[in-house]
């Protein structure tokens, strides 16, 4: 049995935010029916640059953030439309959005309207920046809640202007957020049998997740800034250093033997017992300020370092230090699909994608030992289970054909 066995949501939401989080609920055993508008979710036909996929395939974001649904295609702007969706609500312990509220409030979706059709209901909704504020009701994608969380402006290297992060952190943060908030709620209605409205944001996930950084210019009163390679509050040699070719690692050292050996491996002795650097306290200076002053000048030493070595070679000596040199080399998504570490872990799995066969794919982040969830293998075609859940609910072949005929999808 998983976890949310017995749970029911319905989801209507796009992009990544609000389906991610449906996603991570259906993995977990929930029944998560993704009410979709004519022509479907856009995501579903999303190719994205560089995708040599045909149009007919699943969109890669779609594959992430929609897998494990039940889909239903409906018109909400038409009286048959929202009658369907309000029915399936009253089914539901979870109705979960990414829509703007204002939106949600026009076709009928309000809070107010649904707690009091449905007081155990969990009405569940993130958007760009926070339910609160003069940017409530914005229009955002990832990049601006980056953009605005300060993320960005510490990415990059102090020479050039900030730089978006490689990978939408602020919709995904924002998904792990509701989807906790969701499963919070729904431990707390079972002391009381009462639902609850939940609301994050992009926005607020990325400040979250930025807790450390936002309170070090907080409390500590200085200004982060871009450093590259390096973590720009760790006063540390430790960071992204290339091997003579071309390849990066991340590379620490805590011990002074293991530093004295690194640099015998890379013919250069002398600076193992160098006293700048001949001690963990002057590499890793937490502590003493003038030491941490001076950290950033003994970096370009790392760096001549590592480049006197090839990948083959650092790898060799990194796996013989693994406990006391600390390093990990960098990899591209490629090399993510084929590590060893991340596919014993179910943190990659393979699924069988429609019209494309079967590929490697993102799997579950979390494992549970009594109840576990799946990664679950299954994408719903548009309007996949529309029928089947009208006829649940009472529906005749007239109005499910009334509903079906606005399905319209793009292929």
């Amino acid at each position: 049995m998983e976890a949310l066995e017995g749970i029911r949501v319905v989801e209507l939401s796009i992009a990544v935010q609000g389906p991610a989080a449906g996603a991570f609920l259906s993995d977990m055993g929930a029944d998560v029916i993704k009410v979709e508008p004519p022509g479907g979710d856009a995501n579903r036909w999303f190719l994205g640059v560089g995708n040599t996929q045909p149009d007919h395939v699943v969109g890669t974001q779609f594959i992430g953030a929609s897998h494990g649904k039940r889909s239903v295609c409906v018109d909400i702007h038409t009286e048959i439309g929202l009658e369907l969706v309000d029915r399936l609500i009253d089914t539901a312990d979870v109705f979960l959005s990414n829509y703007r509220q204002p939106a949600l409030d026009r076709i009928g979706m309000s809070y107010e309207r649904l707690s009091e059709r449905c007081p155990g209901l969990i009405y569940a909704t993130a958007n760009g920046f926070g339910p609160d504020g003069p940017a409530r009701e914005n229009r955002m994608s990832d990049q601006y809640a980056q953009s605005r969380s300060g993320i960005a402006g510490v990415t990059g290297t102090p020479e050039d202007p900030p730089l978006i992060p490689g990978a939408i952190i602020g919709d995904t943060g924002g998904a792990m957020a509701l989807a906790m908030g969701v499963l919070t709620a729904l431990v707390a209605r079972q002391r009381d049998g009462l639902g609850q409205r939940v609301q994050t944001s992009s926005y607020g996930a990325l400040l979250w997740m930025q807790a450390w950084e936002i309170n070090h210019q907080s409390v500590g009163g200085h200004r982060l800034t871009r450093d590259g390679a390096f973590h720009p509050a760790v006063p540390t040699i430790t960071g992204l250093y290339e091997t003579a070719d071309g390849v990066a690692f991340c590379i620490g050292f805590r011990d002074d033997a293991a530093w004295r050996e690194f640099c015998e491996f890379a013919g250069r002795p002398e600076l193992g017992v160098d006293p700048r650097l001949d001690t963990r306290e002057k590499r890793d200076p937490f502590r003493d300020r003038d030491l941490i002053r001076q950290v950033r000048n003994l970096r370009p030493i790392v760096a001549e370092l590592m480049k006197q070595r090839t990948a083959e070679d650092w790898q060799y000596f990194f796996d013989v230090h693994p406990d006391n040199a600390m390093a990990q080399r960098v990899l591209n998504y490629e090399e993510v699909l084929e590590d060893e570490q991340a596919l014993v872990n179910g943190y990659i799995v393979e699924k069988d994608i429609p019209n494309a066969g079967r590929h490697k794919v993102v799997g579950l982040p979390v494992r549970m030992s009594r109840t576990p969830g799946t990664a679950k293998n299954f994408f719903a075609d548009l309007g996949e289970h529309t029928a089947e859940l009208m006829r649940e609910l009472g529906y005749n072949d007239a109005a499910i054909d009334e509903v079906e005929s606005h399905k319209a999808p793009p292929f």
